[in-house]
């Protein structure tokens, strides 16, 4: 089959290799019809991190299910699914306590799996023809058939209920306002997530005017960092209180204001300005224990310079940690289908898969409106 491969930094080519199989009784084979591009591909992409070359791409997928295992009893072939990007067995005491991104049984040595990612465990990616879905039964969310709002419902595997769980982090609750840092594809469905959950004010901090734009179109408030400190802006819209709550949706690449480089701790700090005393911040923004291109040795470690003094002065909580895709996937599905929420218009191009070496080269580069990519490797 045709897949995405990972060819070294910034380089992937779209190649032959093998077709998966059934492994076990539990498995499903699926037949992908959409697979996006996600942000965190790009650190691989980048070579920021210790992917190495061959690792076939893609964690957000979406197809009809080509073949099933015999153990398999809720799915059948020709049902239409999306994946969460956590592979999770459903049995494991994490799993069992709904912390399906920290599943103890797919990783063996780690607390968590996915798809086509790096650390991750042996789950080849579903940037390709087909894809292999162990414990299919749980992790498998089947939609209604046909092909209608295929570009919302593939944004279930990540990036939707990523942003909705960054207000889950911070707990947002309806009448509050919450300053979002970064507008990329997690940063807008954050943005959205806490206007569906009834925010009464969102503000948005970027430098992308695109991204800035589409922002302002779902109603949140735009904030251009390079025309000053953010959160000296957003006070000024707030009686100089701050925000009630922070979503970082940003990490560990995040840039300097005004200067182009890398400052990895930026975001934390400037949430730690933004966010009212005894508010919250929610950190899905990815940050990990090692950054081969850090830009000094403390972040090339993982460790960095964060005003905790100033976080505990002021009284503020703190919740980290990858998605629990499987938590909100099957809610935000049936606002999806009951017309409730439209989350795809974070999608910018839509492009057959061989267009996927172009496509990561111009994401990554912020050019030409690149917000968010959906490759269909096969027809719906």
């Amino acid at each position: 089959m045709r897949a995405v491969v990972y060819k070294g930094p910034f380089e992937v080519a779209v190649e032959q290799v093998e077709d998966p199989r059934i492994q076990h009784p539990n498995d499903v084979l699926v037949r992908v019809t959409s697979t996006a591009i996600c942000g965190s591909d790009l650190h691989m992409y980048e070579g920021r991190t210790a992917a190495e070359p061959g690792i076939v791409f893609g964690h957000e997928n979406l197809g009809v299910i080509e073949e099933t295992g015999e153990g398999v009893t809720s799915l059948s072939k020709g049902d239409r699914v999306v994946m969460p990007f956590n592979v999770a067995c459903g049995f494991c005491k994490n799993c069992s306590a709904g912390f399906t991104g920290f599943c103890l049984t797919v990783n063996p040595g780690f607390a968590g799996g996915a798809y086509g990612y790096v650390a991750m465990g042996p789950y080849t990616g579903g940037q390709a023809e087909y894809i292999r879905v162990p414990y299919a039964d749980f992790n498998c969310l089947k939609l209604p058939e046909g092909n209608e709002k295929e570009t919302d419902f593939v944004l279930l595997a990540d990036i939707f209920p990523t942003g909705y769980h960054g207000n889950e982090l911070a707990d947002v609750r309806p009448g509050e306002s919450v300053a979002v840092y970064g507008a990329g594809p997690v940063g807008l469905m954050a943005a959205y997530s806490a206007l569906l959950r009834g925010a009464s004010k969102v503000f948005v901090v970027d430098r992308v005017a695109e991204r800035l734009q589409k922002a302002r179109e779902i109603g949140a408030i735009p904030i251009d960092f390079t025309q000053g400190n953010p959160a000296e802006q957003i006070k000024e819209q707030t009686g100089g209180e701050g925000t009630d709550k922070g979503i970082d949706a940003v990490g560990y690449q995040a840039q300097a204001q005004g200067e182009d480089r890398e400052e990895p701790a930026i975001v934390l700090n400037s949430l730690v300005d933004t966010v009212r005393a005894t508010g919250a911040l929610g950190v899905p923004g990815l940050y990990v224990p090692s950054d081969p291109g850090g830009p000094d040795e403390h972040s090339k470690k993982g460790m960095l310079m964060v005003a905790v003094g100033r976080l505990f002065e002021k009284g503020l909580r703190m919740g980290t940690g990858q998605c629990n895709v499987k938590r909100y996937n099957r809610h935000l599905r049936d606002m999806i289908i009951e017309d409730r929420a439209k989350p795809s218009f974070v999608v910018s191009h839509e492009l057959p898969l061989d267009q996927a070496p172009a496509a990561y080269e111009k994401f990554d580069k912020r050019v030409e409106g690149y917000t968010k990519v959906v490759l269909h490797p096969q027809a719906a």
